[in-house]
């Protein structure tokens, strides 16, 4: 490909485009040249003996990759590209919106570049926006956040790709050790955090399966948070206990009496054959008796589903759709089957379930309205074309501050455990944010074996 313009914009950008939305003209020669209309800019394209004039408002002095935006805009429509997400790609299209807003246009005037710049659909423009102005009310990078990995799990889910090992499996023997090491871990860094004047906003434990841990050591974990880390500012306390196989009244109860507030009781489908031939074990009467008991003890609750397991057409998830009806949760958060790599499923070579797409977002829509659930929190499949978004639903004031802050990349995140990343995030421009990461070690002999000098790292990131 030769790619001929008279503004910057490099090659491998262009192809990675072209690759997820355009492949058709990968290997095309493009030529573009820029004409100036006075408050219009103009870009002529020509391409595979195609010519195309796209013309917009000039906001180059506030957009600086405008060009480009419009040149990609250009290609798909050459090809006859009609994406409900437009030129847009990437995982995090908010932080597009929020970049906007400290650029000073208003939400008007964003709907308006997002359909007239990025050619975004007018349902997912107002999808974009509605969940921005909610985040907008809770980010805050006043606060940072803990997270804490537990890289454990009764089985390996076919979907996964997570830090997980079998507890029964030779990666368990490290099990004692690891729960040792991460009690010291939580210590060592509780007392760097307050000595550094650090607020916590939220703490979330996740995996793997956290609630994989005996009564016991949950109770050591959940004791070694309350004893060294300052949760004075701690505005919520989450614990993922999706595998309602591992869970019991008393680990229930332990949570409760440590301050935990919210956890995730995770079906991901009601289909009960689906999750055995995943390798997931699932109880219906087992998940209603957990449900109930957190219920009871006051607990806010999210449910988890997946859209497009294995075997699973339209009719199973409008099925799933009609049976958590019967369930009053305060969050839920509604993924796409992403296949990864680690995943037994992309080794195995699946391939994507045919699914009416409109009838499933129809579903979706009369369950969250029925539920009063709306939308606060989304993100993207990276190489996601129509569908893929991720989107989490929400009673009002019952979001999660945690899930709004990781994936606007807003506050720091202090990574202890298995897998967990660690984010240092600081202000580079009023629109633009420098990160540093950290990721933690997913195997457990690895991660005790360097926990000390690993940590030594991540808390030189938390000197202030």
């Amino acid at each position: 490909m030769i790619l001929d313009t008279d503004f910057d914009i490099t090659e491998n950008s262009m192809d990675e485009f072209l690759r997820i939305l355009v492949p058709e003209a990968r290997g095309r020669d493009i030529k573009i040249r820029t004409i100036e209309e006075g408050e219009n800019i103009s870009l002529l394209i020509e391409t595979n003996g195609f010519k195309k004039q796209f013309t917009y408002k000039n906001h180059i002095d506030r957009i600086d990759d405008q060009k480009i935006v419009m040149a990609k805009t250009s290609l798909l429509e050459i090809y006859g590209k009609d994406y409900a997400w437009g030129s847009l790609k990437g995982v995090r299209p908010t932080k597009l919106v929020r970049r906007l807003l400290a650029l000073n246009y208003d939400y008007l005037e964003i709907k308006d570049i997002l359909e007239g710049l990025f050619k975004v659909s007018e349902k997912k423009s107002s999808l974009i926006i509605e969940v921005v102005k909610k985040e907008m009310e809770y980010l805050n990078r006043e606060y940072i956040n803990m997270y804490i990995g537990i890289p454990f799990c009764p089985t390996k889910c076919r979907y996964c790709s997570f830090a997980s090992y079998e507890i029964n499996s030779g990666v368990g023997r490290h099990y004692n050790a690891f729960v040792d090491t991460l009690i010291e871990e939580i210590k060592l860094t509780g007392e760097h955090l307050k000595e550094n004047g650090y607020k916590l906003g939220s703490v979330y434990i996740g995996g793997g399966t956290p609630s994989i841990l005996t009564e016991t050591d949950i109770e050591r974990v959940l004791a070694s948070v309350k004893n060294n880390v300052d949760l004075s500012s701690v505005k919520e306390f989450t614990f993922e206990a999706g595998r309602v196989d591992t869970l019991t009244k008393k680990k229930l109860e332990i949570m409760k009496n440590y301050g935990v507030d919210r956890i995730s009781l995770n079906p991901q489908t009601f289909n009960e054959e689906t999750l055995k031939n995943l390798n997931r074990t699932f109880s219906r009467d087992k998940f209603d008796e957990m449900y109930s008991l957190s219920k009871n003890m006051g607990f806010i609750i999210n449910m988890d589903l997946i859209i497009g397991l294995p075997g699973e057409g339209t009719k199973e998830i409008l099925n799933t759709m009609k049976e958590l009806e019967k369930y009053q949760m305060e969050n839920l958060t509604v993924h796409v089957l992403a296949l990864k790599k680690a995943s037994v499923l992309f080794k195995e070579g699946h391939q994507e379930e045919k699914i009416d797409r409109q009838a499933v977002e129809n579903g979706i829509e009369e369950l969250t309205k029925k539920k009063s659930l709306k939308p606060y929190y989304m993100y993207r499949l990276k190489n996601s074309t129509q569908w893929g978004e991720n989107l989490g639903y929400a009673i009002e004031g019952k979001e999660s501050i945690f899930n709004i802050e990781m994936i606007e990349e807003n506050q720091s995140t202090i990574g202890l455990g298995g897998g967990a990343i660690t984010k240092k995030i600081s202000a580079e421009s009023p629109v633009r944010d420098h990160i540093d990461r950290l990721v933690g070690p997913k195997e457990p002999a690895t991660y005790v074996r360097e926990m000390r000098e690993r940590l030594k790292k991540k808390l030189d990131l938390f000197k202030k």
